[in-house]
């Protein structure tokens, strides 16, 4: 019996409506477009992970589903950890300053973390938290505590 390949996940793509609206924010929030990005898709590398934004019907055609108009809460978010509540705070501030709608203030939250959230012009929910029983590598991947 061979083992079964290790899970990971190399890609995270984002329907959006309007592609040049959308790679633009988040441009500003300071991603940069990898060259292979064109006029249907962007790709942004963010630390060894792919964010790639397609639009929603051709992203909805490509998975054969039926294309109903997105909800508002689609029950995922993507999360930016920082390393301090002071940096969640300047997270938020710059997300708001290119554009994002706030959803929830950051504040002391019941896990003993931090967090807020902004959602993108799609309404992609983001959460920002200093999570501190996590730690950072040199290359600003999570390291989980032992268990």
């Amino acid at each position: 019996m061979s083992a079964s390949p290790s899970p990971r996940i190399n890609f995270i793509t984002l329907g959006v409506r309007d592609l040049a609206v959308s790679k633009d924010f988040y441009q500003r929030l300071g991603l940069v477009p990898h060259g292979m990005s064109n006029d249907n898709v962007a790709f942004f590398d963010v630390n060894g992970t792919v964010l790639s934004l397609f639009g929603h019907d051709a992203l909805v055609a490509d998975a054969t589903l039926a294309a109903d108009p997105p909800p508002r809460f689609r029950g995922v978010s993507l999360a930016w950890n920082g390393t301090s509540d002071a940096e969640v705070d300047a997270i938020i501030a710059h997300a708001r300053a290119c554009g994002a709608t706030i959803v929830k203030e950051p504040h002391k939250v019941f896990w003993g973390g931090y967090s807020g959230y902004f959602s993108d012009p799609d309404g992609h929910l983001w959460e920002v938290a200093h999570n501190p029983f996590i730690t950072f590598d040199s290359d600003g991947h999570v390291i989980l505590p032992a268990s």
